[in-house]
């Protein structure tokens, strides 16, 4: 196919939202242990989702992610005993509703002085199709064959970017295999992406390669707007970055949304480290200085740390402008 047409990020950075299964929770939602996470709700309660998207919204978000992270063709026919073409149906959903919620948000008079919001379609990792975790360590890859890989991802981002998503998000990626394959399929549609890596400290992917090297990788992609992390430590975004400094290109910006740093426990659940993390927004300037275009949170981060993220942005714009 040829080129995407363009897509161009305003000046930014751009806020990004949050934890969208965190802030589902917040409102009520049973879903951690759901082999399909979120994705659930785009079948039993929609309107959960959509208003979660709004809160993100008003909070200050430039872009919403989809509720698709955990979502798959294979995962849904498997868990919901659905044919193929209602799983492709459901994912297509999770744009629609997404488009709906910036719709909304655009008619709001809340929304004055804003820019119109984006939707970034999500395409998590085959290790969230696992269930097992294993997107933190990314030990499937090394089982699988590239292609093996494209042939698992290929029918959600086909469905996603012909659903009307402004772009495809693909995230959480712990392993460089997994990436390339990911690479290589995006050539085959007409669309725009970033990619952030999952990764377990401030040089390293989770599955050990080099985040210098996987960021090398990805920078080959003409498709790609940003690449960087997710779902890591706060503390560890600084060191990620700046190892791969001289890499910077101008037409790329670096993407990062870190969890709060909170630690996942599979017995007793999210704990707080003993150590307090400085939050999304006391580092986002750092992030900014270092070329971060697209700052948001990931797990455990809700709208009311996007609010907090957006006015400390915005502060800064306004001072360095008056500079």
């Amino acid at each position: 196919m040829g080129s995407p047409a363009p897509l161009r990020l305003h000046v930014g950075p751009l806020v990004l939202d949050g934890g969208l299964a965190t802030e589902l929770e917040a409102h009520g939602a049973t879903i951690q242990g759901d082999p399909l996470w979120s994705s659930r709700l785009l079948l039993t309660d929609p309107q959960a989702v959509s208003e979660a998207h709004f809160r993100f919204l008003l909070a200050g978000a430039d872009i919403i992610t989809t509720a698709t992270y955990q979502a798959s063709v294979a995962g849904f026919t498997e868990q919901l005993n659905v044919s193929a073409e209602r799983a492709r149906e459901l994912l297509g959903a999770g744009v629609q509703l997404a488009r709906d919620a910036v719709d909304r948000f655009a008619s709001d008079a809340r929304s004055t002085g804003r820019r119109r919001p984006l939707v970034a379609a999500s395409v998590g990792p085959f290790g969230a199709f696992l269930q097992d975790g294993s997107e933190y360590c990314g030990a499937y890859a090394q089982q699988m064959s590239v292609e093996e890989l494209k042939v698992f991802h290929r029918p959600q981002i086909d469905v996603l970017a012909a659903a009307g998503a402004d772009l495809v998000a693909l995230e959480t990626i712990p392993s460089i295999k997994e990436a390339a394959a990911l690479l290589e399929l995006l050539r085959e549609f007409n669309t725009r992406a970033w990619l952030s890596f999952s990764c377990k400290d401030g040089r390293s992917l989770c599955d050990g390669s080099s985040f210098r090297e996987a960021v090398q990788l990805a920078l080959t992609s003409s498709q790609l707007l940003a690449v960087g992390v997710n779902c890591c430590s706060p503390a560890l975004v600084e060191p990620l970055l700046d190892s791969v400094g001289s890499l910077r290109n101008p037409d790329r910006g670096w993407v990062v949304y870190p969890n709060s740093g909170e630690a996942w426990d599979s017995e007793r659940g999210w704990r707080t480290p003993e150590k307090r993390s400085s939050s999304i927004a006391e580092l986002g300037h750092i992030w900014v200085k270092q070329g971060a275009s697209l700052i948001g949170g990931c797990c455990r981060v809700g709208p009311a740390h996007i609010a907090e993220l957006r006015q400390q942005i915005t502060s800064s714009s306004a001072t360095a402008e008056t500079m």
